[in-house]
C-alpha cells in the first residue's frame, strides 16, 4: 500500500515540477527508447543493403498504428478513467474497468487477425507495395496481425498501468520491450536472415515480454488495480466512460493511418527513393515527437486526477509547466538535427538520390515536429479531463484535414506539395487546439469560480 501512497502523492500534493518530473521523465525515457529501436530496427535492415526491404518496413508502419490505436482505445479510455475513480475513491470499480480494458484489446487483436488473413492481397495494395515490395510487406503485415492481439493488449497495459501514476514501472515494460526487440532483431534478420518478417515477429515477441512485465505488475504491486484479471464484465455505462475518450483515440491513430497509407501511395509515385527518404525522415523526427509525447502522456494521470477533484490551480500550473518543457524539446532537437542533417541521413543509408531528397523531406518534418508536441498536450489535456466532443474534434481534424491538403497540395506542386502537406495540417490543427484550450480554460474558471463561492458560503 505504501507504493501506492507514494504514487498518490505526486498526484495530488508534491510540487508542480517535481511531480512532472516524477510522472513524464520514466515516459519520456520509454518512448525515446522506443523510438531508438525503430531507428535501430531500420538500421539493421538497411545493412542487408536491399532499398525495397526499408521501403517494405516503411509501407508496413500504418499496421503498427493501427494496432497501437485499438489498444489505446481501450488503455486511455479505460486509464483515464480509471484515475478519475482512484481521486474520487472508487476502488473496486476502477478494478473492472482494467479488467475489461484489458479483455476487451486481446479478443479485438484476435479478431483483426482474422479479418486481415483473409484480405491480405487488398490490404497490402492499399499500403502502397509495388512489385518490387509486395512480397515483403505481405510478410510484414502478415505476421504483424497475427501477432496483433500482443500488441493491442500490451498498449492497453501500459496505460492501465500509467493511470494510478506508476510512471517508472510504465517506463520498465517499455523497456522491455526494447531490449527484447534489439536482441531478437539481432537474431532473426543477421543472423537467421530472415529479414523483413524476422523484423516482424521480433515487434510480437517484445510486446509479449513487455505485457507480461505488464500483468506482473498489477497483480503483484499495484495500489489500486491488484486483482484486475479477476474481471471481465463492466456495465453499459461504465462501458460508454471508456468508449467516450477511447474512441477519440482510435479515431486520431487511424487517422494516422489514412495520413501513412496517403502519403506511401503519393510517395510511390516517385520512386522507391523518395519512400525510403520519408521513411528515415519520419522515423528521426519521432525523437523529439516521442520525448513531448512521453511528456503529455506522464502528466495525463495528473490533469485526470486533479480535474475529478476540482483542483483547478493545480491543474492549470501542470499545463503551463509541461507546455514551456514542450516548447524547449522542439526547439533544441529540431535546431540540432537541422544543423547536422547531412550527417544525421548517413547513419542510414550511403545512397546519394535518398540522401539529396532526405535533406528536404527531413527539413519539412522538424517543422512539424516543432508543432506537433502542443497538439498532443492539448488532446492529452481534454482526453485526461473527460471531454469527448474537444477530443474527437482534434482526433478528426488531424486526419481529415490532411486529406484534401495533400490531394490540393499534390496536384499544384506535385512532390513538393507532398512533403509539405503534413507539416502544413500540423500548424492548422495546433491553431484549432488553442481555440479549443481556450474554451477549456474559461470552463475551469467557471467552476473554480463556482467552487470558491460555494466554500465561502460554507
Amino acid at each position: 500500500m505504501k507504493e501506492a501512497v507514494s504514487h498518490d502523492y505526486y498526484l495530488e500534493e508534491a510540487p508542480i515540477k517535481k511531480a512532472i518530473a516524477h510522472l513524464s521523465i520514466p515516459m519520456m525515457l520509454g518512448m525515446s527508447a522506443g523510438t531508438i529501436y525503430n531507428l535501430i530496427n531500420a538500421y539493421f535492415i538497411g545493412l542487408v543493403h536491399d532499398t525495397a526491404m526499408l521501403s517494405a518496413i516503411t509501407l508496413g508502419l500504418p499496421i503498427f498504428t493501427i494496432l497501437m490505436a485499438f489498444g489505446n482505445m481501450f488503455g486511455v479510455g479505460g486509464g483515464t478513467f480509471i484515475t478519475r475513480l482512484v481521486a474520487v475513491g472508487e476502488g473496486e470499480k476502477a478494478k473492472k474497468v482494467a479488467g475489461y480494458s484489458f479483455y476487451g484489446s486481446i479478443i479485438t487483436g484476435v479478431v483483426m487477425a482474422g479479418l486481415s488473413w483473409l484480405a491480405l492481397n487488398p490490404m497490402v495494395h492499399l499500403l502502397g507495395a509495388d512489385a518490387l515490395t509486395f512480397d515483403y510487406t505481405s510478410q510484414y503485415t502478415l505476421v504483424m496481425f497475427l501477432g496483433g492481439f500482443a500488441i493491442l493488449g500490451n498498449f492497453a497495459l501500459e496505460q492501465l498501468v500509467r493511470a494510478e501514476g506508476a510512471s517508472k514501472e510504465s517506463m520498465y515494460g517499455m523497456l522491455v520491450s526494447i531490449v527484447l526487440s534489439i536482441l531478437f532483431d539481432v537474431l532473426f534478420i543477421l543472423v537467421l536472415n530472415w529479414h523483413v518478417m524476422g523484423a516482424a515477429l521480433s515487434v510480437v515477441l517484445a510486446n509479449i515480454g513487455s505485457a507480461i512485465y505488464y500483468i506482473w505488475y498489477l497483480e503483484t504491486k499495484s495500489g489500486h488495480l491488484k486483482g484486475f484479471l479477476r474481471h471481465f464484465k463492466l456495465s453499459a455505462k461504465d462501458q460508454g466512460e471508456v468508449y467516450k475518450i477511447g474512441v477519440s483515440e482510435l479515431i486520431q491513430t487511424s487517422f494516422l493511418l489514412v495520413t501513412t497509407l496517403l502519403l506511401n501511395n503519393y510517395s510511390m509515385q516517385y520512386g522507391d527513393t523518395v519512400v525510403a527518404s520519408f521513411g528515415i525522415a519520419l522515423r528521426v523526427v519521432q525523437v523529439p515527437e516521442f520525448l513531448s509525447m512521453g511528456l503529455f502522456f506522464g502528466i495525463i494521470p495528473l490533469i485526470a486526477y486533479n480535474f475529478a477533484s476540482k483542483n483547478f490551480a493545480r491543474l492549470k500550473a501542470g499545463i503551463k509547466q509541461a507546455a514551456l518543457y514542450i516548447a524547449v524539446i522542439s526547439g533544441v532537437f529540431a535546431g540540432i538535427v537541422f544543423l547536422f542533417k547531412g550527417q544525421v541521413l548517413h547513419l542510414f543509408t550511403q545512397d546519394p538520390s535518398v540522401l539529396s531528397v532526405g535533406g528536404y523531406i527531413l527539413t519539412a518534418m522538424l517543422i512539424s515536429a516543432l508543432f506537433n508536441g502542443f497538439t498532443g498536450l492539448f488532446t492529452g489535456i481534454f482526453q485526461a479531463s473527460g471531454q469527448g466532443v474537444p477530443s474527437t474534434i482534434m482526433a478528426v481534424t488531424q486526419g481529415v484535414l490532411f486529406i484534401p491538403v495533400v490531394i490540393g497540395l499534390h496536384q499544384i506542386f506535385g512532390l513538393h506539395g507532398v512533403i509539405w502537406s503534413m507539416t502544413i495540417t500540423e500548424v492548422i490543427t495546433c491553431l484549432l487546439g488553442m481555440i479549443l484550450f481556450v474554451l477549456y480554460s474559461k470552463k475551469i474558471n467557471g467552476e473554480g469560480e463556482s467552487k470558491n463561492t460555494m466554500l465561502a458560503r460554507e
